[in-house]
């Protein structure tokens, strides 16, 4: 028999984790000195100490060891394959997280883009040809907290269709639900340099566009500004070249026919 000390240093265990196992009803002692108050513990407890170390080191909680500590064997390995599971993926969701942070220190764009599932909407827009981005500051001049919607799939070189939301007049427009890398343009940053921004982050992350971008210039009642953009993103597949090669959005497109407007609306 040994006492609780003793069975810390024999095991490489705390005092303290010991008394927890007993309080917790995992690691009780073989016996109380009724006088002293001493825990002592025998044979049978040294093994199951070693046990329970031995699951936590298989990454299984205290929870899950109090439940299958004297269960078969069976029962341990399908506990233990679901944690390894579990495992795999917390350790995928901080690789991911890990290479958004170094994407970010290598980039000088004040940009945090993220991305979300937003709903249907319904607007009444008036469609416009545009022959340079510098254009659309007119435009937003005269509907200052409106939508802006450009039909772009890289940075423009040379003319391109958008439409702003009139707010109640216009042609109807419905964009579906969808999935969109959207970009909160810090008040030092352009909108034409923002843009740049989050094309050239839909490149590196090899993420394909799959319709309009949108442009919400917005207000509160403290008449604070904010503009937030939006590009959807086809999650299913990469950006690619016709020969299957991410493309990068910077570059000149392709000389093919440009999409008429009706095809853009169609597939936007």
């Amino acid at each position: 028999m040994w006492r609780i000390g003793e069975l810390a240093r024999m095991t490489g265990a705390t005092e303290r984790a010991l008394r927890h196992y007993d309080k917790i009803g995992l690691l009780v002692p073989t016996a109380i000195d009724r006088t002293s108050g001493y825990r002592w513990y025998g044979v049978a407890a040294l093994s199951r100490l070693e046990r329970i170390r031995g699951l936590q080191r298989l990454g299984l909680s205290l929870r899950d060891i109090a439940d299958l500590i004297d269960a078969p064997e069976v029962q341990v390995r399908q506990a233990v394959r679901e944690t390894v599971a579990d495992i795999r993926r917390r350790i995928t969701a901080l690789d991911q997280t890990a290479d958004r942070a170094e994407d970010y220190l290598d980039t000088p764009a004040p940009l945090l883009p993220q991305q979300a599932t937003v709903g249907t909407r319904h607007l009444r827009v008036r469609h416009l040809e545009v022959t340079h981005p510098g254009e659309l500051a007119a435009v937003c001049a005269a509907y200052p907290t409106s939508t802006l919607l450009t039909w772009l799939r890289a940075l423009p070189h040379g003319g391109f269709s958008a439409a702003v939301d009139t707010g109640g007049t216009g042609e109807r427009l419905t964009l579906p639900a969808r999935t969109v890398a959207r970009a909160v343009i810090p008040p030092a940053t352009g909108i034409i340099d923002a843009g740049q921004h989050l094309f050239a982050w839909l490149h590196r992350h090899h993420l394909a566009i799959a319709g309009p971008t949108v442009e919400d210039h917005l207000s509160d009642a403290d008449g604070d500004h904010v503009t937030v953009l939006e590009v959807p993103i086809d999650t299913t597949r990469p950006a690619a070249t016709p020969t299957g090669r991410p493309k990068d959005p910077l570059s000149t497109p392709d000389k093919a026919r440009e999409p008429t407007l009706q095809e853009r609306m169609e597939h936007s």
